[in-house]
């Protein structure tokens, strides 16, 4: 497995390297935002590992380009390790995040954790079991993906778990600390901007309209619930659903 090391620190970056290699990971190595950047366009990659202030281009916006092409799992490593931080990170598309200073032995747990949880929703055999058909969504638990209209939609495996969470309990309304809790399997710390930015990215890839949305419908002072197997109402009127 081919991981790219975003990391300025050359010691840092070497000691790193020299530890995942010795995990059987080949480990390509970019110091700034640009080469990162192209090194990424140029080949593919089971995970990258990102440091946020870096020269050039900086992680963040790395992150960003990135995140337009590919679902490839990001673990931000930064010295910045204020709560604001971790999750302006994870709402903008990381998957998870780690700070300086840090034990090798977590980072390599981090990267196995993340890569599993991205390659083990690709079954040899497709279960039709676990494809269901929502409006005009055909979702696939097993394999993690989502079609609309028949054209596939490309989501992160954070969208994708926040989406199974709502579809396979459609009559519940989660709260933003649920969500968090049990997408990031970590402990909510009260900022909500990673569950929603995630929310509206995920809205904006299967919402025919994510102003006014049909499958992920907001339940004021609460939290979120599945409206997928409910009948569209105007505004105003109630709606009936059954369960999946």
């Amino acid at each position: 497995m081919r991981i790219l090391l975003v990391e300025d620190d050359i010691e840092t970056s070497d000691m790193l390297k020299d530890f995942l290699i010795t995990e059987n990971f080949e480990v390509v190595t970019a110091y700034d935002g640009k080469s990162a950047c192209k090194k990424f366009l140029e080949d593919k990659y089971s995970l990258v590992l990102l440091d946020i202030m870096i020269p050039g281009i900086n992680g963040i916006e790395v992150m960003k380009i990135i995140r337009e092409s590919s679902t490839v799992p990001i673990i931000i490593i930064s010295a910045k390790d204020s709560d604001s931080d971790k999750t302006l990170g994870l709402g903008l598309g990381a998957d998870d995040y780690i700070t300086k200073p840090f034990s090798v032995i977590e980072v390599l747990a981090r990267i196995k954790a993340n890569i599993r949880r991205n390659t083990q929703y690709i079954p040899d055999i497709p279960n039709k079991e676990n494809i269901l058909k929502k409006g005009n969504l055909t979702i696939d638990t097993d394999t993690y993906s989502v079609l609309k209209n028949g054209k596939k939609i490309e989501l992160t495996v954070k969208e994708f778990e926040i989406l199974k969470m709502l579809i396979q309990n459609p009559q519940k309304v989660y709260t933003k600390n649920q969500i968090y809790s049990s997408v990031w399997n970590d402990v909510y710390v009260g900022d909500e901007n990673a569950v929603n930015v995630h929310i509206s990215r995920l809205r904006g890839k299967i919402e025919d309209n994510p102003r006014d949305p049909k499958y992920i419908v907001t339940v004021w002072g609460i939290g979120y619930r599945w409206n997928g197997d409910r009948k569209w109402k105007k505004k105003g009127q109630g709606s009936g659903g059954t369960h999946l």
